[in-house]
């Protein structure tokens, strides 16, 4: 019961973490969003660093480089697109593709891991495709003209996802989780202050520190950024990875949820079937096979 409540809590969080980037790229813009977001979740997840520090529970010998290359793809330059992208598209949308994560991983696999794919997978990633031609009304090419900025960047921050998926499994196998973590964050606010500087250097003096930014700081970067992903690494310990990928079905019909209830923003018939399409596509892109049976000792014979 308590794996389940711990699902259905995150999915919540998460699916909420759409409306709080709704809210706060309107006063913090796109790299402050990403900033404050990053430096929330360190805030939570700094002291448990420090108590593990000081009772000699952390690795000797940490890779840096390895965790900045992290730090990149998996908070600061996708965060930083699914913020640009919510400039033009509304949240539920932006969930609805966020959604092409696991499809988007088996691709990048594919393309720069050396990972091969079967026929089914290659199936689930066409399907997956498809749900995006939904999502656009039928009108592909507009992912690369006028609608980049949105539906375009969005694929690109499930790349990111994707990429680091592979660049973790293969460099930080059994590191410790909340040391990765914090420093990716780290990073991330790095990735953030970077872009207000270049973009938005005097956003600092402008943001309105009022009662809807300090919720949204709070809900995205302590709660959705801090607090969730020590959720998640609790189902990964106590219910599998299986388990905790579950979340990948229930994050988008959450934010559905959230952007209609909290943001008056529209289900539309294409969300639905997108969203569908995209969910058949990510059961085939990510279903293992199932070994087949050893043969009798007739058949060895054989």
């Amino acid at each position: 019961m308590k794996l389940y409540a711990s699902l259905l809590t995150l999915s919540l969080i998460w699916g909420l973490s759409f409306v709080f980037i709704e809210t706060l790229i309107g006063t913090a813009g796109v790299w402050g969003t990403v900033f404050f977001r990053c430096f929330a979740g360190v805030l939570i997840l700094l002291p448990l660093v420090i108590y593990k520090w000081m009772n000699h529970q952390l690795p000797s010998s940490i890779p840096w480089k390895v965790l900045l290359v992290v730090g990149v793809f998996n908070a600061g330059v996708p965060w930083g697109m699914i913020a640009l992208s919510q400039t033009v598209v509304t949240s539920n949308m932006a969930a609805v593709l966020n959604a092409l994560t696991p499809i988007m991983t088996g691709l990048i696999g594919f393309l720069v891991f050396s990972v091969r794919l079967n026929l089914q997978q290659w199936g689930g990633i066409v399907l997956g495709f498809g749900g995006i031609i939904i999502l656009t009304g039928f009108d592909f090419k507009t992912i690369l003209s006028e609608n980049f900025i949105g539906i375009g960047t969005m694929i690109l921050a499930t790349s990111c996802y994707g990429f680091v998926s592979h660049f973790t499994r293969k460099h930080l196998r059994g590191f410790d989780v909340i040391l990765l973590t914090t420093v990716a964050l780290l990073v991330g606010a790095g990735v953030g202050l970077f872009g207000v500087v270049l973009t938005q250097p005097t956003m600092f003096n402008s943001v309105p520190v009022d009662m809807p930014f300090i919720l949204s700081v709070v809900g995205l970067g302590c709660v959705g950024s801090g607090i969730a992903h020590l959720l998640f690494y609790y189902m990964i310990d106590k219910g599998g990875a299986e388990f905790a990928s579950m979340v990948t079905y229930l994050v988008p019909v959450s934010a559905l949820f959230w952007g209609h209830f909290l943001l008056g923003e529209a289900v539309t018939s294409h969300l639905i079937i997108g969203l569908a399409v995209i969910f058949t596509g990510v059961f085939l892109s990510t279903r293992k096979r199932r070994p087949k049976p050893a043969p009798s000792v007739d058949e060895r014979v054989c």
